[in-house]
């Protein structure tokens, strides 16, 4: 069996507006690889619906993911950009490869105790079965690498033992084990109302995360109401030490500006936090603003994004075709 060399797979759902954490964690290095490595880039609409979904606004957010992906750089006629529903392939393989997944496997699955919380009765079985379509989604394009940050990396271990299981099964040397990729570069970004807690779409405040949409006067607004603490700005990383919301926000400063936690407290060390937050939303502003102007260009456009999306299914379902044809035949499943 042939694989392919160098194929990234990632995503992101299509639920509520994306925020500076998917930015600065995520969408900017995958912006920085797409040369480097043969990209598909996905809208994760079938993850999506694991939780209540309003059709009419996930169709809406379905739109905003892709034309903020293009906006922060990911160029659609060098990189696949589609929505996962799209290529049936991905259900199909989810099916095939979850008869090949031990509930115990499952079991040991962290998030879905998260998100489930104390009513686990009541929880979809989509949400349970999660991790399984998210191993389809990778292993239906073999794709080698796959860009993940601390929260997925256990799902990216069960793709893995998946795939092997399914490889020894039927003796064959068919899924590459894909690799994680945990890029150096990439900021994990916290709450502004919480420097302990990841920032989060889901989160009930609106202040808690800077988002695409945002205007310039939000942006400025939402740093200026980040929790901080009374003292000064340290003129060293080790000061930061047990002060959250203090290292969230010059670890934003430091990412957004391309430079260094140490660079930036060597020029705001010893200054109190109302000169660094009006910095720091300087830059903010300079970064994101062009990308939400883009953003709502093409939003103003659907059919652009439509396009987009449908040539991507295209590109996406001539790589996915062959791969579930062969998965089936091996299988055993007669062809019509």
């Amino acid at each position: 069996m042939t694989h392919p060399t160098n194929r990234i797979f990632s995503g992101i759902q299509p639920t509520g507006n994306l925020h500076l954490g998917n930015y600065l964690g995520a969408i900017r290095n995958w912006v920085g690889m797409q040369h480097d490595y043969e990209c598909i880039f996905c809208i994760v609409d079938l993850h999506a619906i694991t939780l209540p979904q309003d059709p009419e606004a996930l169709r809406q957010s379905t739109r905003e993911v892709t034309a903020a992906y293009i906006a922060s750089g990911i160029d659609p006629e060098h990189c696949i950009i589609f929505n996962q529903s799209t290529v049936s392939g991905h259900a199909e393989l989810a099916w095939i490869l979850g008869c090949h997944a031990p509930m115990g496997w499952l079991n040991r699955m962290t998030q879905f105790k998260e998100k489930a919380g104390k009513k686990r009765d009541q929880a979809m079985v989509g949400l349970y079965s999660y991790p399984v379509l998210m191993a389809a989604d990778i292993l239906l394009y073999k794709a080698t690498d796959v860009p993940v940050g601390e929260d997925q990396k256990q799902h990216l271990e069960l793709a893995r033992d998946i795939a092997g299981a399914f490889n020894r099964y039927y003796d064959v040397d068919f899924f590459p084990l894909p690799e994680p990729r945990i890029f150096g570069s990439a900021t994990r970004v916290m709450s502004l109302r919480d420097g302990t807690a990841k920032m989060s779409k889901s989160d009930p405040s609106d202040m808690s995360r800077i988002t695409f949409t945002d205007d310039a006067d939000a942006i400025a607004g939402k740093i200026r109401r980040a929790k901080t603490d009374p003292e000064p700005l340290p003129s060293e990383a080790a000061g930061l030490e047990g002060r959250p919301e203090a290292e969230n926000l010059v670890g934003i400063y430091a990412a957004l500006a391309n430079g260094t936690v140490d660079q930036v407290l060597a020029e705001f060390g010893g200054k109190g936090f109302a000169d660094f937050k009006k910095a720091l939303s300087d830059v903010a502003v300079t970064v994101l603003s062009p990308i939400t102007g883009e953003m709502n260009r093409m939003l103003a456009d659907p059919g652009y994004v439509d396009n987009v999306l449908h040539h991507g299914f295209e590109r996406a379902e001539a790589i996915a075709g062959p791969v579930l044809t062969e998965a089936k035949e091996l299988v055993g499943f007669l062809r019509p």
